[in-house]
């Protein structure tokens, strides 16, 4: 899809709706108003899209997240945004932060994104995905195990993030796993399994 630059759009609305009242003032309004109206209209496109298409962009390209929040923080205010767009935000956001190693951060602003119309499972799936792997982050099993049961009964269409559920699936029925083996006294906190053959050496009296 083709995107303006945002330098490049803030600068053709500062023209476009200058010139245009600068035109309106100076000439008959009718050569002034086409141009005014242009201005305005890119004016809207960006109050309502934000940078939202730019930076995904920029991440998409080198997963450079302090350049993307640099873009996606251009965005006027997310709450003025079209619902679509404004989900896209918070889940940038939600990921950016979590990129970054702001984990509190991330959780808020994932937890909110799924408090808007998220477009489709895809997208659900994604942020119930990045909330699981918090909760693991935070040894919260339990929590995870939910995110994963949410997770399930959607209908994921994109290969490469069914298969990032397949793996972090396995990986957390290991975790659990080790966990129950821990808790049953099979394997020690440090993760060596104990030798149930293997006999204890008495400490030497002295």
């Amino acid at each position: 899809m083709f995107t303006i630059h945002p330098y490049l759009k803030f600068a053709l609305i500062a023209v476009f709706t200058i010139g245009g009242i600068v035109m309106m003032a100076t000439l008959p309004w009718g050569y002034g108003l086409p141009i005014l109206i242009i201005g305005l209209v890119l004016l809207a496109t960006y109050i309502l899209l934000g940078t939202i298409q730019h930076t995904a962009k920029v991440m998409q390209a080198d997963q450079n997240y302090l350049e993307a929040e640099k873009w996606l923080n251009l965005t006027l205010n997310p709450k003025w945004l079209y619902v679509t767009n404004r989900a896209y935000f918070y889940m940038m956001k939600g990921t950016i932060a979590q990129g970054l190693g702001r984990t509190d951060e991330a959780e808020t602003w994932l937890t909110k994104a799924q408090t808007v119309n998220l477009p489709s499972d895809n997208e659900k799936a994604a942020v119930q995905l990045q909330l699981a792997g918090i909760a693991i982050q935070r040894k919260k099993l339990n929590i995870a195990k939910n995110y994963m049961r949410n997770i399930k009964e959607l209908n994921v269409t994109e290969p490469t993030l069914r298969d990032q559920i397949k793996q972090f699936d396995k990986a957390m029925a290991q975790q659990g796993q080790m966990k129950m083996a821990q808790q049953s006294g099979m394997i020690q906190k440090g993760g060596v399994p104990l030798n149930p053959r293997s006999k204890r050496r008495r400490p030497s009296g002295r």
